[in-house]
């Protein structure tokens, strides 16, 4: 029985349309998708945030930061966070680094001054912010940055672990634990209200339902030894307030007495209930806003 020869023109048609359907799905994926940033991206740019999403690094125009020197009352901190910095800037050993404490204190404040103002002497220091959700995603975030010339300070601001979430396993084994450990290239910095990054009744819940309470708890509380280096913030008593302020008032020329802007300053603590950096700068943006003064 001979066979029928197969329409060469048809055969054609077929596959021009599936290319072009396959183009099209590939096209849909770049989109939804972005690819990371090439190294000539990276070099117009030294802070990015990760999009564990996309898998991809997002540039950071402006960091919303402000100068290291107007941030008063953390003298002993800023010193030790600034000396870390360059070390690893430096291409020299440096600890991960644990800012705890109080919050509105600086924590956040000065890790972003510190790589400001070490990136001034040491261009490739990059800023890269991943969020405390896309934790899980940090291995392959370190494997693309494990690849670069460049070094990363790698900064996850209010890091914190409650209830049954086990993020904190892939965190500690990819600091220290892991055969590879953290690239030569990068640092860790974290910000947190709490010292070992667990609520204290989640750690005695812990202590009093464990079978063997000592390795329940250590197994907890052992993720803040991955940090060689803790710095400890407290709320500012009212000298340090003044001081925060007055700063500001300076170095953005407001053009008011200290007589005046005294009593309103106080009046502010009042109503907000504490007294920390970020009270300070509220009330700065709303002293420069009635002024009619541009920050």
């Amino acid at each position: 029985m001979t066979k029928t020869p197969p329409d060469a023109s048809k055969t054609r048609d077929m596959d021009d349309t599936l290319l072009d359907r396959l183009t099209r799905i590939a096209d849909a994926l770049d989109r939804l998708a972005p690819p990371p940033p090439a190294e000539s991206a990276m070099d117009a740019a030294n802070a990015f945030v990760w999009r564990a999403d996309g898998a991809y690094l997002s540039p950071v125009e402006k960091v919303n930061r402000v100068a290291i020197d107007l941030l008063q009352g953390i003298d002993l901190q800023r010193r030790q966070l600034l000396e870390n910095t360059r070390r690893f800037a430096a291409g020299l050993p440096a600890n991960n680094a644990l800012l705890w404490g109080s919050r509105g204190s600086g924590k956040s404040s000065l890790v972003k001054a510190a790589h400001a103002a070490v990136a001034q002497d040491h261009p490739t220091l990059t800023l890269v912010e991943i969020h405390r959700e896309d934790i899980p995603s940090l291995p392959i975030l370190l494997e693309r940055l494990r690849e670069t010339p460049r070094r990363f300070l790698l900064f996850c601001d209010d890091l914190s672990f409650d209830g049954e979430d086990a993020a904190y396993k892939s965190l500690k084994a990819v600091l220290e634990g892991g055969i590879e450990g953290r690239p030569d290239n990068v640092v860790f910095y974290a910000t947190s209200n709490r010292r070992h990054l667990m609520p204290r009744d989640m750690i005695e819940n812990e202590r009093s339902t464990a079978i063997n309470p000592s390795e329940a708890v250590e197994e907890k509380v052992s993720l803040s030894d991955r940090f060689g280096l803790w710095l400890g913030f407290h709320n500012a008593d009212q000298d340090t307030y003044f001081a925060m302020i007055r700063a500001y008032v300076a170095a953005y020329d407001l053009g008011i007495a200290e007589e005046e802007w005294r009593p309103r300053a106080v009046e502010w603590t009042v109503t907000r209930g504490s007294r920390s950096g970020r009270v300070a700068w509220q009330f700065i943006q709303d002293l420069a806003g009635g002024l009619g003064k541009p920050l």
